[in-house]
């Protein structure tokens, strides 16, 4: 009989609202997170509310080579700061200090005496351009890691969610992949990856498989008043570059950290109302809604569990849910990434 492997023992960097985490959970495969890692104190207040643990806070850059050996970890989960590649963003990419602790720990990974065996990054679409990109698949490679990338939305995934998003992932040799004929290639398609019996949805992007926004929406919640209803006055400023979107719609726009702060370019706003007896009814009569924060989680495949501790205001809520990542995305693509060759 074969004798049981033991769990991997995973270092999460950058580890948010726990995202990741969550992701690794739904794999099924035995894995001990040995330690967390966030700057962010908010995230970490969430972070050990949901997994009771709170992941160490302190400046990763001042971490040594022989400080990472010791957590004798063999996986390496990382999605870190995505401002300096940002299309909005100034795009100075390793130039940007937001971008030194991560080029910092990568950089670590030649002095270790126990280098990871499975590394996962995953950061905005934009970073597969940059020079920190470079220095990365530089390092690995000379590291002797076997890569494979990725840029995917949960759209793919059947989640009515538009979120490209770039991922990373590297296996160090002796290890390889399932279908190791995609080596060095950036695949824009899960069917490359995803096994032919598995349930999610794989498709070229479009919206037109998957579930309408209704299924991810909370009961009860309208747009004809109470917090989450939209001014009447943001309405008739901003309402032609507003993406509004209805129950019964198979997309939306992707929710960023400054959704509810405003209202243009930050993710889409829900319609509460259809009068029937306009072809085209005026904005302001649709009871016009920001999603509410549970309903982002639920498009970004949190579980039915997760909860925000009643601290969290609700402006910190949406920009932690806009720091963080799909699941539906995530889980799938760790599956593969752990799973052993056939």
């Amino acid at each position: 009989m074969e004798a049981e492997k033991p769990p991997w023992r995973v270092l999460e960097f950058y580890s948010g609202i726990g995202g990741m985490r969550y992701s690794l959970e739904q794999t099924g495969f035995p894995c001990e997170i040995v330690e967390a890692f966030d700057i962010n104190d908010c995230a970490n207040d969430v972070y050990q509310h949901n997994f009771g643990h709170r992941p160490f806070q302190g400046n990763i850059q001042s971490i040594s080579s022989d400080e990472l050996d010791r957590y004798g970890a063999n996986a390496w989960l990382m999605s870190p700061p995505c401002q300096p590649y940002t299309r909005q963003g100034l795009q100075r990419h390793s130039a940007d200090a937001r971008a030194s602790s991560f080029i910092k720990i990568i950089e670590l990974i030649p002095h270790l005496k126990q280098p990871p065996s499975i590394l996962f990054v995953e950061n905005v679409v934009g970073f597969e351009k940059s020079d920190t990109h470079e220095h990365l698949i530089e390092i690995l490679t000379k590291a002797g890691f076997t890569l494979q990338e990725f840029i995917l939305s949960p759209v793919q995934f059947g989640v009515p969610y538009s979120r490209p998003r770039y991922f990373c992932l590297a296996k160090r040799r002796p290890l390889c992949f399932q279908n190791s004929s995609i080596d060095g290639q950036l695949l824009t398609s899960p069917s490359t990856f995803l096994n032919k019996n598995s349930s999610v949805l794989a498709t070229d992007g479009s919206f037109e498989f998957c579930q309408s926004l209704g299924n991810f929406l909370q009961a009860g919640v309208d747009g004809t008043g109470g917090v989450f209803a939209v001014p009447h006055h943001l309405i008739e400023r901003w309402g032609p570059a507003m993406d509004v979107v209805f129950p019964s719609s198979k997309r939306c726009c992707c929710f960023t950290k400054s959704y509810y702060r405003y209202v243009k370019g930050t993710g889409s706003l829900l319609a509460t109302l259809q009068p029937s007896d306009q072809d085209e009814p005026a904005l302001r009569d649709l009871g016009l809604r920001y999603f509410t924060p549970k309903e982002v989680a639920n498009l970004h495949s949190f579980p039915e569990d997760f909860d925000f501790p009643a601290h969290v205001s609700l402006r910190q809520r949406y920009a932690l849910l806009g720091n963080s990542l799909s699941i539906a995305v995530v889980s799938p693509l760790l599956q593969y990434l752990f799973s052993d060759p056939l």
